[in-house]
């Protein structure tokens, strides 16, 4: 008898129990392991490099002037950032919105722009598969032209030996009528077969826990964008309209340092990535 009951329980509970073993599998894990970098506009400096990698895995490489910059102080320094052993998260300053009017533009400029950022990755010394993180500051739903030029910039660059990425929105922009809508999300609906890394931004808090530096770093798939590989948490100067629930966690200026840059010299943005070496080629 026992065991007629014994197996009529088993039927019963075992369906469940496969069932939710099954979703946990499926689930992002938020404890894999996961690393901490910084991006900046500016190099830091030589002298940063050995309190920097403290706390830090990787650090930003671009390739282009940054924003809003007609030089890029990082040129050159690639082989210097290798040897003390930081991985990296390649950039590259894109047309914005209003450059790019209409479809035979965004054609015409995508290709343009895809073919210098791979002939200065190659310059700058990194291997052909590469990731190349296409910078995109804009956020919400991005216009059909806009759309048309990156995506033929992804394509560009993978024919010239090199992987796409894209740094965008992660927050999402209310359009009304119950519609939410993240740059990421609008970006991938349109990338077709192009295979795009995505790192975002979203320094809101929550998920954000500010400028903090954990030492078990969270999935960036905790960025609220399940399919990001790296996540901007923190960003300087903070914006106070996102981060009021971790505003003590910045600095009385407002910006965001190392826990080794006691003069702070250096304010930064701060990432997780699900590894140490995001733009990697293998």
């Amino acid at each position: 008898m026992k065991s007629a009951i014994h197996i009529l329980l088993l039927s019963l509970f075992l369906p469940a129990v496969v069932f939710f073993i099954s979703a946990a599998a499926q689930r992002p894990d938020s404890t894999d392991v996961s690393y901490l970098g910084f991006d900046l506009n500016g190099y830091p400096g030589d002298d940063a490099l050995p309190i920097l990698k403290k706390t830090f895995s990787f650090a930003s490489y671009w390739l282009s002037p940054p924003p809003g910059e007609k030089s890029n102080s990082w040129t050159g320094k690639r082989k210097l950032l290798a040897n003390h052993g930081f991985g990296f998260l390649v950039l590259f300053n894109p047309r914005e919105s209003h450059e790019v009017k209409s479809m035979q533009a965004a054609r015409a400029k995508g290709v343009l722009d895809a073919q210098r950022a791979a002939k200065l990755a190659v310059q700058e010394g990194f291997p052909a598969g590469t990731i190349i993180f296409l910078d995109v500051e804009e956020g919400g739903r991005l216009p059909a032209p806009y759309q048309t030029y990156l995506q033929t910039w992804f394509e560009t660059l993978a024919t010239n030996g090199f992987r796409a990425g894209v740094y965008c929105s992660g927050i999402p922009v209310d359009e009304g009528h119950g519609v939410q809508i993240t740059t990421a999300q609008d970006i991938q609906s349109h990338a077709g077969a192009n295979k795009i890394v995505f790192w975002v931004f979203n320094d809101t808090c929550p998920p954000s826990t500010g400028c903090t530096f954990p030492s078990v770093p969270p999935n960036p798939s905790l960025s609220g964008i399940d399919f990001a590989k790296v996540w901007q948490y923190a960003q300087s100067p903070m914006r106070k309209e996102r981060t009021e629930r971790c505003r003590a966690t910045y600095a009385p200026d407002g910006n965001c340092y190392a826990p080794g840059d006691q003069q702070r010299k250096w304010f930064l943005d701060a990432n997780f990535a699900s590894t140490p070496d995001p733009s990697s080629a293998k």
